[in-house]
């Protein structure tokens, strides 16, 4: 490893666009003082930023750490960290990390490192990684970095990731990886995570005030007094579940966010699968979180408007308060199919967030752009 003269080990974070820079921009904000502190020895270290799609056009974790690789070769970089809100594969596994500590250079899946708690734990990788590609810790730490096992911030009784043997035609010299049905869900949780789903509601803006517009005229029709009043609460809880399923799958349909693969190997089915899962997972709660809005607002709505004297005139059924519960469900669900036409008014770019497959095809055309340039910065 290349230590700058001053004393400064120069740290870069190659981070794919999106959710990976956001990350990488906010660890970097205190990662010199916390790796200073852990290595000692008056060590300096500058962390850097970088955001460019590095992983676009392949998932292969080889291709990627020799990319890493040959960027770092054109830089005055010590160390490289590289992370990506891909789910890579490595064997029939889902890749957490590669590491090559002969070139200094760290490959990060962050969706292995699961849903919760994802800025700290990707820091706290992060962290160990440069520790342990750096060498040799401060006086009180005995053997190399290889004596190292870099197991802290990933492995605990709740996460099933185990060492993975590594090919002899690849450079990469210690590898992590998550299995089983525990490891896939972990995978998928951070997979949504990176999704954000909570970015999805303000784009959906229009087919928020097509849902509001549907709501408030339902809400003063004697006829959904009447139907609202008959309905069970089963019934009510198919109509949700039918509403909410329409407008996931009307908002999928439109945007065309359904990933299909050209490839027929098994890791390329497992990943379209896992693609198109997380983009359920995040459509559904974008839109959930819609539906209570909706509920919410026509409830206000009918505490304000209805009349018990015309609704009892009209359903011949005394208003009492369950009945502004029961209306307002049962509006909740006709405002959201209404909602669901109005999301045909959305670009693709308004919930493009919701799916990997959406965000590659932006990190190609970033890619295209910059041909005959140098790498973004």
């Amino acid at each position: 490893m290349r230590v700058s003269p001053e004393g400064v080990t120069v740290v870069a974070l190659l981070a794919d666009p999106d959710a990976p820079t956001e990350i990488a921009k906010r660890m970097a904000r205190i990662l010199p003082d916390r790796l200073a502190d852990k290595w000692g020895q008056g060590r300096r270290f500058d962390v850097q930023v970088f955001s460019e799609p590095f992983t676009a056009r392949t998932e292969d974790p080889a291709t990627l750490m020799r990319r890493i690789k040959d960027r770092a070769r054109a830089e005055d970089w010590d160390i490289v960290v590289a992370l990506t809100d891909l789910p890579l594969h490595s064997h029939g596994h889902k890749l957490v990390v590669d590491l090559s500590r002969e070139h200094g250079l760290a490959l990060l899946a962050l969706p292995s490192l699961g849903g919760l708690r994802l800025q700290t734990r990707a820091r706290r990788a992060v962290e160990e990684a440069v520790l342990g590609l750096a060498g040799p810790r401060d006086s009180g730490a005995e053997g190399s970095a290889e004596n190292q096992p870099l197991l802290g911030p990933f492995v605990s009784r709740f996460a099933p990731i185990h060492p993975s043997p590594v090919g002899e035609e690849e450079f990469v010299d210690l590898r992590y990886v998550v299995s089983g049905p525990r490891g896939y869900l972990r995978v998928l949780a951070g997979m949504v995570r990176a999704n954000r789903p909570w970015r999805l509601v303000p784009g959906l803006s229009k087919a928020l005030a097509a849902a509001l517009a549907t709501g408030a005229v339902a809400t003063v029709n004697s006829t959904i007094w009447t139907l609202a009043e008959s309905l069970s609460v089963p019934r009510l809880v198919i109509a949700t579940v039918g509403s909410v399923g329409l407008m996931i799958g009307w908002l999928i349909v439109d945007a065309q966010l359904w990933h299909r693969s050209a490839e027929a190997s098994r890791e390329a089915r497992l990943t379209t699968r896992l693609y198109n899962a997380s983009t359920v997972v995040t459509v559904g709660i974008g839109v959930l979180v819609c539906y209570v809005g909706l509920l919410v607002i026509n409830l206000v709505w009918a505490l304000f408007i209805l009349n018990d004297r015309v609704f009892a005139a009209m359903t011949r059924s005394p208003l009492q308060p369950s009945e502004y519960w029961t209306l307002s469900w049962f509006v909740a669900s006709v405002a959201t199919v209404g909602g669901a036409l109005g999301s045909g008014l959305e670009s693709d770019e308004a919930i493009r967030a919701a799916a990997y497959a959406k965000r590659e095809q932006e990190r190609r055309r970033m890619l295209q752009d910059d041909d005959g340039e140098g790498p973004g910065t």
